[in-house]
């Protein structure tokens, strides 16, 4: 029931604030009314309206402040009971009525020290299936090499001469 009501007051309050911010004259407004422009103060007198409305958000502001740390503090401090709870406790609570909180991660214990400091990497499983085997090696066969052809003559071939000259 407190708070329904302290919520309500900061409603209220943050409302209030809004709207006399918006009443109030920005530091702009003297300047124009010094030159003739405009009533410059005419329900409040030249300074009431600005002090009044002031004064009136500054209490706000401060009702607003106090308001907050006491909605905070009553968030925080739950009225009979001994902790606070949050959702992950009330899921875990759910999880051991039902009987699945019998496998938490996180609870189970923690391997047994042996005593060495050196820490082992894993050891990969070994393999089952084997490589398959290498096809049998080929043999390439030889590259064959040109033959010289006689020509219709009989005469060899002849190199062509030094220099570019003509053969004899």
């Amino acid at each position: 029931m407190l708070r329904v009501f302290l919520t309500i007051v900061q409603v209220f309050s943050s409302l209030a604030i809004i709207g006399l911010v918006l009443l109030q004259r920005g530091k702009g407004a003297e300047a124009g009314a010094g030159f003739g422009a405009g009533a410059s103060g005419t329900v409040f007198g030249a300074r009431g309206a600005s002090t009044a409305l002031s004064r009136a958000t500054a209490i706000f502001a401060a009702v607003f402040m106090i308001n907050s740390l006491l909605l905070t503090y009553m968030g925080t401090h739950s009225v009979g009971t001994s902790q606070p709870k949050s959702i992950l406790d009330v899921a875990g609570e759910k999880a051991d009525k039902a009987g699945q909180g019998t496998n938490k991660p996180g609870l189970t214990p923690a391997p047994a020290n042996t005593g060495s400091s050196a820490t082992t990497a894993p050891v990969p499983a070994p393999s089952t299936t084997t490589a398959p085997a290498a096809p049998p090696a080929e043999t390439a066969p030889a590259p064959e090499q040109p033959t010289a052809t006689a020509p219709p003559g009989g005469a060899a071939p002849s190199a062509p001469a030094p220099n570019g000259a003509a053969p004899k």
